[in-house]
């Protein structure tokens, strides 16, 4: 331990030879002076470990000889492995808002699925056109659905796509589909579509379509024409576009021409997109399966089934008319019946009849009409047999059922005495006063109507008062009901009287 180490080797310099180090003389050099260490407690000296084996005294032992473990504790049994996690789906709808001389501005929507974990936001990355390195544009990921790209260079065309991240990891990205050229935009693209365009445009077979949308957008926007997401038969369509206006023309429409046209205005990857759907219609064909289902008296059925073709619009109803043999015209019967049948009223018996019917929709009527056989109305004998009831025993004595009432009057005014009698055969009506029958006298009225008995007592004066009775008279008997009729004096009659007592009075006076 105490040997003295070997020279280190000298470098002779650039041009000189370099010397070799010297071989060691199987000695180890002594350690510096204070380098050397007690050895710990824990860990005996080097010199009392036993030596560590080499290859050529212990070999590795073979499959043969590894000893078997020893018996223990059975091992605890593996826990279940947990579901992968699975990164977020791609944020969706990515477009450009505007564009400047040295900055974009972007929109999107959020993915659909963040799987477990919470949305932590959004990283924005940018490649230049014709590379494939791209950089994130922002450091942290952040929770909003805008974001505008600074620092940009005029002229220069940029790639740009959208991440969403959590903490399982980060989406597919979204890509723009065309690169953004960075320029300034004087106005935004914008289609004016028109108010009447906004729903389904309808047109007939053989019509010619000329449409015109004007757009706005600084510089000249690009437009582009689909259908259904397909480029445009240009056999069957064309277009024309301008600075402020793009046109849709087809010069015979047919139905295969109906769809939907998507119309889309960019400028340096912002866009404004439209959607224009047209319906090319025609007349239907004629109801299917049309028959009689019932005659019955004056009445006739009718059923029937939809057309085979509708003409591309949907049935709006049924016109149903019918023709009498005898004139052989045509009339309407029922418009616009939304059911598949119907029931005709108010024919005539004797007659024959034939009707049909025609298919509507937003086209109009079919050309042709479903026509059925001949329906006679024909007679029916009725017969009817009146039923025999039992016979029962009518007769019965006058009995009143509503009796007279007393009353009152006031002398001058006409008044009726009323009482209802009941009786078969039908009883005789006497009337009576004071005991006195009344026989033809002008002051009196008597009637009798459904068994209503009725006195009237025209004008009466004081002599009219008294009791007044009703006598009903049959072969089974008699029955007879009274009342009182008292008669006021008015304002003479009691004048009367004072004169009278003054003149009574006078006489007596003059006797005495």
């Amino acid at each position: 331990m105490t040997g003295k180490a070997a020279p280190p080797a000298t470098d002779p310099g650039p041009g000189g030879p370099k010397k070799e180090p010297a071989p060691s003389s199987g000695k180890e050099p002594a350690p510096a002076p204070g380098a050397e260490e007690a050895p710990s407690p824990e860990h005996p000296p080097a010199a009392e470990q036993p030596p560590a084996p080499t290859d050529e005294s212990s070999p590795a032992p073979t499959a043969e000889e590894t000893p078997t473990p020893a018996e223990g504790p059975p091992a605890p049994e593996p826990e279940p492995e947990k579901p992968k996690a699975e990164p977020p789906s791609s944020p969706l709808s990515l477009a450009v808002e505007d564009v400047s001389e040295n900055s974009v501005k972007l929109t999107w929507k959020p993915p659909e699925q963040t799987g477990r974990a919470v949305l932590d936001g959004y990283v924005v990355e940018i490649c230049k056109d014709g590379s494939t390195d791209w950089k994130a544009v922002n450091e942290e990921p952040f929770l909003s659905t805008r974001y505008t790209i600074k620092g940009l260079s005029p002229g220069e065309k940029i790639h740009v796509r959208v991440k969403a991240v959590t903490a399982h990891g980060a989406s597919v990205p979204t890509t723009l589909e065309q690169p953004v050229l960075i320029q300034e935009i004087l106005q935004l693209p914008k289609i004016r579509m028109p108010r009447h365009l906004r729903q389904t445009y309808f047109r007939h077979v053989g019509d010619a379509v000329n449409i015109m949308i004007p757009f706005l957008g600084k510089p000249q926007p690009e437009v582009t024409w689909t259908k259904n997401g397909q480029p445009l038969d240009t056999s069957r369509v064309n277009t024309r576009n301008s600075q402020k206006d793009t046109i849709f023309f087809i010069r015979e429409a047919q139905r295969g021409d109906s769809g939907k046209y998507e119309l889309a205005v960019r400028i340096n990857g912002a866009e404004d997109k439209a959607v224009l759907d047209i319906q090319v219609i025609e007349p239907p064909g004629p109801p299917q399966n049309l028959k009689l289902v019932d005659v019955w008296a004056f009445n006739v059925a009718l059923e029937w089934s939809p057309p085979a073709d509708n003409g591309n619009s949907d049935i709006k109803g049924y016109l149903v008319q019918k023709s009498d043999k005898k004139s052989g015209k045509w009339f309407t019967v029922l418009d616009r019946c939304t059911r598949t049948s119907c029931t005709i009223s108010d024919l005539i018996i004797g007659n024959s009849y034939s009707f049909r019917v025609f298919a509507e929709n937003g086209c109009g009527m079919s050309e042709q009409a479903a026509v059925t056989g001949v329906a006679e109305i024909k007679k029916t004998k009725i017969s009817y047999q009146v039923e025999k009831l039992p016979q029962h025993e009518l007769m019965e004595p006058p009995k009143f059922t509503q009796p007279l009432t007393d009353r009152s009057t006031t002398r001058g005014y006409s008044t009726h005495l009323f009482c209802c009698v009941r009786g078969f055969p039908q009883p005789k009506i006497i009337w009576m006063k004071n005991q006195m029958e009344i026989r033809e006298d002008p002051k009196y009225i008597a009637m009798i109507e459904q068994g209503i008995c009725s006195l009237e007592i025209r004008k009466p004066g004081p002599f009219d008062g008294g009791v007044y009775t009703c006598k009903a008279v049959n072969p089974l008997g008699e029955a007879s009901v009274n009342c009182r009729l008292d008669v006021k004096g008015g304002c003479c009659s009691c004048w009367a009287g004072v004169w009278h007592m003054v003149m009574l009075l006078a006489v007596v006076s003059a006797a005495c």
